[in-house]
């Protein structure tokens, strides 16, 4: 079987389709390809997982202005072509679009050549790029019940969403050594998305001087993005708070192992991976997403008592010190986020959805 995985921009994306992808390999599946933009975190991501990545001409249309919604629209007609260009050389037995921009016109094309498709939905309210592909694809997977409305019922699972495996299989060990980090001390880990988030990054140098008197007991891992690294390098420092500061971090499943308490944005895949290893997390959902996503995905862990939510317009550096303080001094409250994350988590979703691209392509040999 011949395989190709569309879309990305973010990790958020991504992610789901690189677990998928470990999932397909697993199973005796040698040529997979991977299909992005040449502007997206696949293009810096993939190469290193050690899998092709081909480029399509596709930029975002949904909430740009109207000079870069119209430049989005003529990219479309180009990603087509590029599109079918690739299947034509590639020649997949299904294409699997992952979401984002990037996975529209290679599920579009796919289903004018008759090619089977699946595509992957990660947020409880669907995008409209996916709404869009639903009615081309030959299955949708989902990650949330309430995502169910929005697409037909009969080619809907309900599968949860893939993380990698090796996110599941980090050594701590290995992770504290990896990082020069102390076994013996607390481990916040911060970190805004594959770009950073200013606002946590403020917030949280702004939390510094609240956290003083946990100077011998707490460390942090701190991924900030490239445009405030040298800024939150440099508060860490100042305070003498001792911790490793990163523009992006690539050994995620390390970081998570070590990780005592999380902060971080509400990213469906953010929460894929947070609630399959059962981490206690301060969630703080970007404001800014599609259809307040982030704000619902938060929500929705914060009310099973799975994670703290702290919204964007309410965060402050005294009121993250707050939170952190309460997690490390409350250990009955630590673990019952942990349990009721992990109680969340799906960490077989990437089995799931495996199964169903499997079902489906045997389905289509069988018609024909």
């Amino acid at each position: 079987m011949k395989v190709m995985i569309a879309g990305g921009g973010t990790g958020g994306h991504l992610f789901p389709g690189l677990a998928v992808a470990e999932v397909l390999k697993e199973r005796g599946v040698k040529e997979i390809l991977f299909v992005g933009t040449s502007r997206g975190i696949e293009a810096r991501v993939v190469p290193r997982e050690g899998y092709r990545l081909h480029f399509i001409r596709s930029t975002g249309i949904v909430g740009k202005s109207f000079i870069v919604a119209l430049q989005g629209f003529f990219n479309i007609f180009l990603s087509i072509i590029d599109s079918a260009k690739i299947i034509k050389s590639f020649r997949p037995d299904v294409v699997i679009g992952v979401g984002g921009y990037a996975s529209f016109s290679p599920i579009l094309v796919a289903r004018l050549m008759g090619i089977p498709s699946v595509i992957l939905e990660q947020n409880a309210i669907p995008g409209l790029t996916n709404r869009v592909l639903s009615r081309f694809s030959d299955a949708v997977c989902i990650t949330y019940h309430e995502s169910f409305p929005f697409f037909p019922s009969s080619k809907t699972v309900l599968t949860g969403n893939p993380v990698r495996k090796k996110i599941l299989e980090g050594s701590r060990e290995g992770a504290y050594k990896l990082f020069g980090l102390s076994p013996q001390k607390e481990t916040v880990f911060v970190f805004g998305g594959s770009s950073g988030a200013s606002s946590i990054n403020r917030a949280m140098i702004a939390a510094l001087p609240f956290l003083q008197d946990l100077k011998e007991s707490i460390q942090f891992l701190h991924q900030s993005g490239e445009r405030d690294y040298e800024l939150v390098k440099g508060a860490y420092r100042s305070y003498g708070l001792s911790g490793i500061v990163a523009p992006f971090i690539y050994q995620m499943a390390e970081a998570y192992q070590i990780a005592d308490i999380i902060i971080s944005r509400a990213g469906a895949t953010t929460l894929a991976e947070i609630t399959a290893l059962g981490k206690a997390a301060i969630l703080i959902p970007y404001p800014h997403a599609a259809q307040r996503h982030q704000e619902l995905n938060a929500k929705k862990l914060h009310d099973m008592g799975a994670a703290i939510m702290i919204l964007d317009n309410e965060l402050s550096g005294e009121r993250l010190a707050k939170e952190i303080k309460r997690l490390l001094k409350d250990q009955t409250l630590k673990s019952e986020l942990e349990r009721n994350s992990r109680a969340f988590g799906r960490p077989d979703a990437a089995d799931s959805v495996v199964s169903i691209i499997e079902s489906v392509v045997n389905r289509r040999k069988k018609v024909k």
